[in-house]
């Protein structure tokens, strides 16, 4: 199985770009996982919020596979603790699949035809935080889970 972290827009800050690709290679070593970034739209101002949208959506499923697994990282979506989260991920390991597919969307969320494409929805938390900082929470909650898993001392409870 494969977790892939598909995103929209890229990363520009440098120091966030290290940060995520070490935990992307700390990940490695226990399961295959990247980050797939797609394009930003550009010239969106004379596009409503729906349209931006929509058009985000038809890169996202552009860049989906067959039997991928979808989960959505959006705000109204699920929160599990870590140790949750760990053990979510070993049973979508165990029921098989190629690919889990994490999507962190563009700054207006989702257009309702990935919401009907996903499996699951999560929510990293309530708070909000900006689309660059939730790719390096995320990978690292994919590098703690993988530790748990492996009974590995970086989780602490």
């Amino acid at each position: 199985m494969k977790i892939v972290l598909l995103t929209v827009g890229k990363t520009t800050d440098k120091h966030l770009i290290a940060l995520i690709d070490d935990y992307v290679s700390r990940t490695s070593h226990y399961v295959p996982f990247s980050v797939e970034t797609l394009p930003e739209l550009k010239n969106t101002k004379a596009l409503s919020t729906a349209q931006q949208k929509a058009m985000e959506a038809e890169m996202i499923k552009g860049a989906l596979q067959a039997g991928d697994y979808i989960v959505l990282l959006d705000e109204h979506g699920r929160e599990r603790r870590s140790v949750e989260f760990a053990q979510w991920i070993q049973k979508r390991m165990v029921a098989g699949g190629r690919r889990i597919v994490f999507i962190i969307g563009g700054p207006y969320g989702f257009d309702a035809s990935i919401h009907e494409l996903a499996s699951e929805e999560i929510s990293l938390s309530q708070m909000t935080f900006s689309h660059q900082m939730v790719r390096l929470f995320f990978a690292e909650q994919i590098y703690r889970a993988m530790t748990i898993l492996n009974n590995e001392p970086y989780h602490h409870e």
